[in-house]
């Protein structure tokens, strides 16, 4: 794609990463066929194609809309793009740039200002844990919009002592994850201990930044990104821990692109280049050891596994997946458009619920064609969004793992 950029941008470090991206894009629209919003809304501004059209648009000097700034906003950030392109653009590396000068010139309403400002601070606010402890303890009186927002609550049982191990890692502390359903966290350092690996987390780390950054505060993620890694370079210089563990596909997505988001600054460029190389999915640490696992647990649970856009887009992560559950003995039901995104993508959900709610149905409705037992996922938003919209357990796989590996052996059956 040839390209004309303004004065304004031609020179500057987004203008210069933004006209690499543009000039990679053949105009094919193989990205049509693939993009979830187009194929709900049918509009080429809804497509990956169009919106790249619009980016390039407001880079050559045309003044963006709030048109402009809606068609951004409906993009998932999926990236199934991306896997589907032929040319290798960064689709979202190109949409973030695009977003963050489209933010700059043109004012949001005061209500969605306010609705996308209230969002990042509740679910950082630390606050957010005992509000939704208490929305749990009333969910059955809530209304059914905000009931759906509010997962059952699950006792995250005892945990083991882990600082014996050999082998260490650590864990990412998160934002909402431990606080809406801490059985996650409980069962990934469970399984972990039961293939001697200690998981910890860090002192000091705490949000991966995707909230601020997708909800226009992408300097406040950077300040979050930061943190993090103050957090975690003391206790990488030892080489004690070997990795740091990601049981949100979501989390594991953003702090993998740390690098690249802190690229520019001098003080943070190559700790987070040497952090990004640590960062590790549950999945990643859990595979060589299916085999260990496997003898402890029963075979043929129908299941059904939806892989969240961060694994299998962000990062690729989909085919070691879906053969570890393989490997652990779970029968996986296939279904249509396992590739496409389920609606939930972060606060998606929330500030665009028509497209996000017609995306869940549609993945769900895929799903029940198998008849599974259970739903398995990757990541908190997925599994939240899914278990809104059906009556079959929507599920962590870590968590269905431990509770198989939890149970006595009299009791384990297919």
């Amino acid at each position: 794609m040839q390209t004309n950029l303004a004065s304004w941008a031609r020179d500057t470090d987004l203008g210069k990463e933004a006209d690499a991206i543009l000039r990679r894009c053949v105009h094919c629209g193989f990205c049509t066929a693939t993009c979830p919003t187009y194929q709900v809304l049918g509009d080429e501004l809804d497509s990956p194609r169009g919106r790249i059209y619009l980016i390039k648009q407001v880079l050559e000097g045309a003044e963006p809309t709030q048109s402009t700034q809606q068609h951004l906003d409906r993009c998932l950030t999926c990236r199934n793009c991306e896997t589907t392109c032929p040319s290798g653009v960064q689709y979202g590396h190109l949409v973030d740039i695009g977003r963050k000068i489209v933010e700059e010139r043109v004012p949001r309403s005061w209500a969605d200002k306010t609705k996308r400002a209230l969002l990042r601070k509740t679910m950082l606010s630390p606050l957010f844990a005992p509000a939704m402890r208490l929305g749990q303890a009333v969910r059955g009186m809530l209304p059914e919009a905000l009931k759906r927002k509010v997962p059952e609550r699950r006792a995250a049982g005892p945990l083991p002592q882990v600082a014996g191990h050999a082998r260490q890692v650590l864990m990412l502390a998160g934002c909402v994850q431990p606080a809406m359903m801490p059985t996650i966290d409980a069962a990934t350092i469970r399984v972990l201990d039961a293939v001697g690996i200690g998981a910890r987390i860090a002192p000091g780390a705490g949000c991966c930044g995707a909230a601020s950054f997708h909800l226009d505060a992408q300097e406040e993620a950077l300040v979050q990104m930061r943190a993090n890694v103050d957090a975690w370079w003391p206790l990488l210089q030892d080489g004690k821990v070997e990795a740091i563990v990601m049981n949100a596909s979501g989390c594991g997505a953003m702090v993998k692109e740390y690098a690249h988001h802190l690229r520019h600054d001098p003080a943070y460029a190559q700790k987070a280049a040497d952090i990004v190389a640590l960062v590790k999915d549950v999945a990643e640490i859990v595979a060589p050891h299916a085999a260990q696992l496997r003898a402890r647990l029963p075979a043929g649970t129908r299941a059904a596994f939806h892989p969240p856009c961060t694994l299998q887009h962000w990062q690729g992560l989909r085919p070691l997946s879906e053969q570890l559950l393989a490997d652990l003995g779970f029968a996986l039901q296939p279904f249509a458009d396992k590739h496409l995104c389920c609606g939930s993508a972060g606060a998606y959900s929330v500030l665009n619920p028509e497209i996000a709610l017609e995306l869940r149905d549609r993945k769900l409705g895929a799903i029940a064609a198998g008849g599974p037992d259970v739903i398995l996922s990757a990541n908190i938003g997925c599994i939240g969004h899914l278990q809104s919209g059906t009556d079959t357990p929507v599920r962590h796989w870590i968590e269905v793992v431990d509770e198989q590996l939890r149970q006595p052996a009299g009791q384990r059956s297919a």
